[in-house]
């Protein structure tokens, strides 16, 4: 059973946390402060690896989580960093990162970083200053980013083979490539995509063979819908039409796979087309040769028709010399080499999270919000006093306390910023 679609709670690892540590020096305040900082969480990346052939391995676990950052120590030890989790997935798939954002590794080696681990804290050391000579406090480590992703495989393949079910799409990518699909003679036979090499000469394709749709498929109906996506890195359509189907007529047949692509939408309509006729060993010769003269009056003059039987073999040397003829040598292959992709940048702007608001939440009661202010209340312990100044000072220093007291705040009123609650009495 092929695993293309995957959705996945990740989480980066939590930064350590610094310490608040003496050492033992004659003339020295209390030894001096050498608490060393904490490391960073690790993060949790998607990498893409050649060997996969599904997201099959995501299925197993459903949560994924980077290593926490270890914690300062004394004589200024900085704690290291957590180990980053890699997830490895097979190329062509698409990631929905947390913020929503959407990524695509085709390429080995491209990665992509889907929860970045929490920063550690700070020792007590970095807080030492002229005026606080033995600071008894130090920053605690932040949480990683964490929540749900989702992962949708979409198979890297030159050419896709489409059509009704026993259009005999199984039986010729098993004729042209050295895939051993499933055959039998019986709709619905294929139940998952299968991929097949057709060697030429020097050139290689890569033949994607797409389940059976039917009328509805982008709609939901039938299996084919489950699969349409694979079709949308594809550069040629092959469309298989029986020329003596047991239901429905040739006509109608194509037609309705037409409207199922042009319904799911990515411009799977527009991709070139090649048209084959198949099981044509039912029909006289002189009337296969009829039929495609034809469907080329119906489709134009310059339609690629071709009518083939993958039983007998005929007509398959011409099919495959049309293939590599309609996929330029030089298109661009969706599986480029390492280091051919273009890098994907996140961007960072000044100012973006420095910002904050205050606003009422009841009676005696404010909330601040901004992503700033609540990363400074989480890092430290309002139990330990000095923290607690050190944040006041902090808090008067960023404009809070003046912003409160603009919005009609009073001592001991509450504050509530992030998920950290307490009764605010400034000095």
């Amino acid at each position: 059973m092929l695993f293309d679609k995957a959705r996945v709670f990740v989480e980066g690892g939590a930064g350590g946390s610094g310490v608040v540590s003496f050492r033992r020096e004659a003339h020295v305040p209390r030894g001096g402060p050498d608490g060393g900082d904490g490391g960073h969480g690790g993060d949790v990346m998607v990498v893409c690896d050649p060997s996969r052939r599904d997201l099959s391995a995501l299925g197993r676990s459903k949560h994924f989580r980077g290593e926490r950052g270890h914690h300062g120590e004394g004589s200024q030890r900085h704690g290291a960093r957590g180990t980053e989790l890699e997830l490895a997935v097979p190329p062509g798939t698409v990631v929905t990162g947390l913020d929503g954002s959407v990524s695509e590794l085709l390429a080995e080696g491209q990665r992509v970083v889907v929860a970045r681990g929490g920063s550690g804290g700070h020792g007590n050391k970095r807080f030492a200053n002229s005026t606080r000579q033995a600071p008894r406090f130090a920053e605690q480590g932040l949480k990683g980013e964490s929540g749900w992703i989702e992962l949708q495989l979409k198979l890297l393949a030159d050419a896709g083979l489409v059509g009704l079910p026993n259009a005999g799409k199984s039986s010729l990518l098993a004729r042209l490539t050295r895939a051993a699909p499933k055959v039998a003679n019986y709709p619905f036979t294929t139940l998952e995509p299968a991929l097949g090499t057709l060697d030429l000469d020097d050139r290689q394709v890569i033949l994607a063979d797409i389940p059976g749709l039917i009328e509805g498929a982008a709609d939901g109906a039938g299996l084919g819908h489950e699969f349409l996506a694979h079709i949308e890195r594809c550069r040629l359509l092959i469309q298989l039409v029986e020329v003596e189907p047991a239901e429905g007529d040739p006509a109608s047949n194509y037609e309705s796979v037409r409207l199922e692509l042009s319904s799911y939408g990515g411009g799977l309509d527009r991709l070139p087309e090649l048209l084959v006729l198949s099981k044509i060993d039912l029909v006289p010769p002189d009337r296969a040769e009829q039929l495609v003269a034809e469907w080329r009056n119906r489709l134009g003059s310059e339609a690629r028709v071709l009518a083939i039987s993958s039983a007998t073999g005929a007509g398959l040397d011409e099919l495959r010399r049309e293939i590599v003829r309609a996929l330029p040598a030089d298109a661009p292959s969706a599986a480029a080499a390492p280091g051919e992709f273009e890098a994907e940048h996140r961007v960072y702007r000044p100012g973006e999270e420095e910002g904050f608001e205050v606003e009422p939440d009841g009676e005696g009661r404010w909330r601040v919000t901004g992503r700033g202010i609540e990363m400074l209340v989480e890092r430290f312990d309002l139990g330990n006093h000095e923290a607690l100044d050190y944040l006041e000072a902090r808090l008067r220093e960023i404009g809070v306390v003046a912003e409160l007291e603009r919005a009609g705040f009073e001592r001991g009123d509450e504050v509530v910023i992030g998920e950290t609650e307490f009764d605010f009495d400034p000095a």
